[in-house]
């Protein structure tokens, strides 16, 4: 009947809950506030959830995706709030559309990262980058369930800059900042896997481990090296009203919005 796409956050210490862990809370959230799931056939049918891209466990993200499909006509804001109210606090939804359009995953192709550095300076987080950018390659050896594996992390790097850290969020000694936008590639290039190659070439290590948040992901504009919002197309699209909407949002309108 409908297909609608969130947008959700993993904040604070919620940041260390792994991609199963968040499954079976965003799960338990659906049933929750009611919504209307459709289901997989078979023996052990499951919510029809699409998630796509996940970011790895210990990173915070203001920018995951997901898809659900829907056995009844929802309002997409009020079904935001619905199933908010029902997550706990860092996991947050923060946006919702109607699926007007097709491939959300084909839209994920880059992202937007903050890799907060304490106890280095900017000039020396400065420094490694320029060194780091100027290599053609930087190989790096990551762990797989298959053994280690090398692979290049400077290809998938489309920028890479060290800044202080903002006003408003006071540090207590030297801290920079990087901001990373790196493209969705095969194998995938993570943050870790950028810090790797910036220990490799330049010997920058930070003291404590890096505080790494995605800050936004989608579509990859080549020519000003932005990553676009994924979500746009479906809203645009939602502008110019297809035959029975007004029936399906009248519908809606007329549905429970959740648990009494």
């Amino acid at each position: 009947m409908q297909r609608i796409r969130l947008r959700y956050t993993k904040r604070g210490r919620l940041r260390f809950t792994s991609h199963r862990d968040f499954q079976r809370a965003f799960e338990r959230a659906l049933r929750r506030a009611e919504v209307p799931m459709a289901y997989s056939a078979g023996f052990t049918p499951h919510p029809k959830v699409s998630y796509a891209n996940a970011a790895p466990t210990g990173t915070g993200s203001e920018a995951e995706y997901l898809e659900i499909a829907l056995t009844a006509h929802r309002d997409p804001a009020k079904l935001r709030d619905l199933l908010d109210e029902s997550l706990p606090t860092g996991l947050d939804i923060t946006d919702a559309v109607e699926a007007r359009t097709s491939g959300l995953a084909d839209r994920l192709q880059a992202s937007v990262w903050d890799l907060r550095l304490d106890g280095v300076t900017v000039e020396e987080a400065a420094r490694a980058v320029e060194t780091f950018l100027a290599a053609e390659s930087v190989e790096v050896e990551r762990r797989t369930k298959n053994g280690m594996r090398a692979f290049d992390a400077r290809a998938a790097v489309a920028d890479l800059q060290a800044q202080p850290p903002s006003a408003d969020r006071p540090v207590d000694g030297p801290c920079a900042i990087l901001r990373l936008v790196v493209r969705h590639v095969t194998p995938a290039v993570r943050p870790d896997d950028v810090l790797s190659g910036l220990r490799a070439v330049a010997d920058l290590a930070p003291p404590v481990p890096a505080a790494v948040t995605r800050l936004a992901q989608g579509l990859f504009d080549e020519e000003t090296g932005t990553v676009t919002d994924p979500l746009a197309p479906d809203r645009e699209a939602a502008a110019t009203p297809r035959p029975g909407d007004a029936e399906l949002t009248a519908a809606a309108a007329q549905a429970p919005e959740g648990p009494a």
